[in-house]
């Protein structure tokens, strides 16, 4: 009797750690991952027009194009569309940010942000904080957030806008194969 008892018992616990296991298996595989990055981009094109109703009221949309500096040292070229309102510059930004990683893979953000002077009337900040839109390669089927902090120097003779430095996390999530 001991024995047949202690038998049920040891089933028990094995049939408690398969479920256990089947129900953690597909939390251990969605479980987050991240991305950390640096970047510098520049604007190659622009378009400010003025609102009209107060002095330095602009909206407007700009690209840039810059490179992405990844921590495992992988790096890729990224395109920021931004369609910004600012009032003597500092506002608001929806900015959409396409990575082409080397094998041709891509990951789509779209964040928002606001922007402020942080010194004197040129220099800037900017938070920014979204989500990803799209993935492909692979990144087919990427799921996350998207965050970014940086400054926005300025312009030099001849550019249409200031360089832009910063840093970046990506936190997604991967479908299973």
């Amino acid at each position: 009797m001991a024995t047949r008892k202690m038998n049920s018992t040891i089933l028990g616990i094995i049939g408690i750690l398969v479920v256990v296991v089947w129900l953690l298996g597909p939390v251990t595989q969605a479980m987050a991952e991240t991305m950390k990055y640096k970047f510098l981009g520049h604007v190659t094109k622009r378009e400010d027009i003025p609102v009209g109703d107060i002095e330095g009221h602009l909206v407007g949309l700009a690209v840039i194009d810059g490179v992405a500096v990844f921590e495992n040292g992988e790096m890729a070229p990224f395109k920021g569309i931004v369609i910004f309102d600012v009032i003597k510059g500092k506002g608001s930004f929806d900015k959409y940010t396409i990575i082409t990683f080397g094998d041709g893979s891509k990951i789509t953000t779209k964040l928002r942000g606001t922007t402020g002077v942080t010194s004197g009337e040129a220099a800037s900040s900017a938070a920014l904080t979204g989500e990803i839109i799209k993935g492909t390669g692979r990144f087919d089927g990427i799921k996350g957030t998207a965050t970014s902090s940086l400054k926005i120097l300025p312009p030099e003779k001849g550019e249409l806008g200031g360089k832009r430095i910063g840093e970046a996390t990506i936190t997604y999530t991967l479908p299973s194969k």
